[in-house]
Parts: C-alpha cells; sequence; structure tokens
C-alpha cells in the first residue's frame, strides 16, 4: 500500500504568504514613501509642493539623503506580517470552507471571499499602516513637529501612550474600503488579462506572464483604488487641532481635496503607487514559489505539485 503524500501545513503556507510579501516589501519600500509624500503634499503660492514623483524623490534624496528612501521600513515589513499573513489565511479557510471535493467556488464567490479576507487582514495591519504614513512622512514636516519613531515598536508604544489605542486603528474605514477594491479589482483584472494575454498566441504559462497580467492589472487596480487611497493616507497622518481632528472621514477628506485642489489630487502620487503594486505582486509571487518549492524537496522530500 502506498504511503499517504505529505502536504504543506496550513500555518506554513501562512508564514510563507507573510515572509514572501516581506520580502517584496525591500524592494519596493522607496515606491510606498514617494506615494505616501506625494499623496500629502499641497498647493503653495500657486505651485506644486511635488510636480511630479521624479521631484518628489530628488527632494527627498537631496534633503533626507539615499537611506531616507527606506523610513518606515520596519512598519512596512509588519505591515506584510500582520495584513498579508490574515489575508491568506482568511482566504484559504474561506475557500476551502466553501468548496464540494473537486468542485471550487466560481468566479463572483472567489472575488466576494477576496474582498472579505481583504476587509479582514486590513482591519488586523491598519496599526501597522498608521504608523508606516506617519514614519514615511515625518520628512516633509518642520524639525519641531516630527514624530522621530525610532522603529515600528516605538510607533506602536508612542501612539498607544500619546494618543490613546484607539488611534491605532485611525482610518480603518477607508483601509478597509481600499483593501476591499484592491482585492475585488486585482481578482477580476489579473484573471481576465492573463486570460488575454494567453489567447493571444504570444505568451504561455511562466513569469513573464504572470508579470504582464500583473502590471495591466495594477494600472486598473491603482486606478480604481487611489481616491480610498489618498483619503486613508491624510486621516492617518492628521492632527488635532484646538481638540477638533483635521478631517472627520473619508468623504470629508474627498470634498476637501477636490476644493482645494481639483479633482485629479485624488490621484495624486498614481506613477510610484503603480510602480509598486504589480512588481509588489509578481515578487511576492516568485519568493512563495521558491520557498514553496525549497519546502517540498527539502522538508517533505517531493516534488512541487503541479497545482502550484
Amino acid at each position: 500500500m502506498a504511503s499517504e503524500k505529505k502536504v504543506m501545513p496550513k500555518s506554513i503556507k501562512f508564514l510563507f504568504g507573510g515572509t514572501a510579501g516581506m520580502a517584496a516589501t525591500c524592494f519596493v519600500q522607496p515606491l510606498d514613501l514617494v506615494k505616501n509624500r506625494m499623496q500629502m503634499s499641497g498647493v503653495s503660492g500657486g505651485k506644486k509642493e511635488y510636480p511630479t514623483s521624479l521631484h518628489a524623490l530628488r527632494g527627498i534624496i537631496k534633503n533626507e539623503g539615499i537611506l531616507a528612501l527606506y523610513t518606515g521600513l520596519s512598519a512596512g515589513l509588519f505591515r506584510q506580517a500582520t495584513y498579508t499573513t490574515t489575508r491568506l489565511g482568511v482566504y484559504t479557510m474561506a475557500f476551502e470552507y466553501f468548496s464540494k471535493g473537486e468542485e471550487t467556488p466560481g468566479f463572483l464567490l472567489k472575488a466576494g471571499l477576496g474582498m472579505f479576507a481583504g476587509i479582514c487582514g486590513a482591519f488586523v495591519g491598519t496599526p501597522a499602516e498608521v504608523s508606516l504614513i506617519r514614519m514615511t512622512l515625518d520628512g516633509r514636516l518642520p524639525v519641531a513637529e516630527r514624530r522621530n519613531y525610532k522603529h515600528i515598536g516605538d510607533a506602536l508604544l508612542r501612539i498607544t501612550k500619546e494618543e490613546g489605542i484607539l488611534t491605532l486603528w485611525r482610518g480603518a474605514v477607508p483601509t478597509m474600503g481600499r483593501a476591499m477594491v484592491v482585492n475585488a479589482a486585482q481578482l477580476a483584472s489579473y484573471s481576465q488579462a492573463k486570460e488575454l494575454l494567453v489567447n493571444s498566441g504570444y505568451f504561455s504559462q511562466g513569469i513573464f506572464l504572470h508579470f504582464c497580467a500583473s502590471m495591466i492589472s495594477g494600472l486598473i487596480t491603482t486606478a480604481a483604488s487611489m481616491p480610498v487611497d489618498i483619503a486613508k493616507t491624510r486621516i492617518q497622518n492628521m492632527k488635532t487641532i484646538d481638540g477638533k481632528p483635521e478631517y472627520t472621514g473619508a468623504i470629508d477628506v474627498l470634498g476637501k481635496v477636490i476644493k482645494r485642489e481639483g479633482v485629479f489630487a485624488l490621484w495624486k502620487g498614481f506613477t510610484p503607487y503603480y510602480a509598486r503594486l504589480g512588481p509588489h505582486t509578481v515578487l511576492t509571487f516568485i519568493f512563495l514559489e521558491q520557498m514553496n518549492a525549497a519546502y517540498y524537496r527539502y522538508v517533505l522530500g517531493q516534488d512541487v505539485p503541479v497545482s502550484m
């Protein structure tokens, strides 16, 4: 009788998912920082603080040094450890729950499960998101107003001590809203782009196909999610003035941005956001595949399953 084939435990899958996201973040963190700076930039004396993402990148390097591009990396890594791991765990468990034998959930149910998993992950990851936003934006503030968080642990402790533990979940609603939009848009556009590219006859299964499909998906996802993202960024970085918060909610942010800076300001930071989203997906996929392959080969002593 043949011995039962070993499978990778769920806990390892979740661990590898979070680790892959963290590894990818190490490469795209500068783009996240530029995107956040662009979203918070305003207009003074009729001139934009940063006309383009390239101006923002140059200004950061010139004024703060090249290492400043990795400001907030610890928060970015912690965000992946919390958000990605939770999202993957919830999605995997929900997917298995709704699967019946060989029959897997249909596309609409997959999209719904992805949105639900994204909301759960976003809620768990909001404290890291708040810390990341503040750390990446600190350099644009006057020296006297900077928070100067040393790392993610320092940020979480100080926010809790100085502003209350609920501040860690400031902007949780727009963060979950963005996660919903991102997951729905990514699921739909990625699978559709992949199918169209394969049917074109110019692509076959492999990293190049995944890269191109990710970049097309990233373009659509970026356009759909940026207004929600800019609302989230401004709420999480806002300060309380004379006992009143700068914004009352996401709608208030969007209204004020459109009134002061024009409707296209809702897509400020589009280039770095887009440049981050596609490569982050591809890099996460590459790292994940390599870790999966190594686990099957060296721990389970098996070839990697074709379905992975």
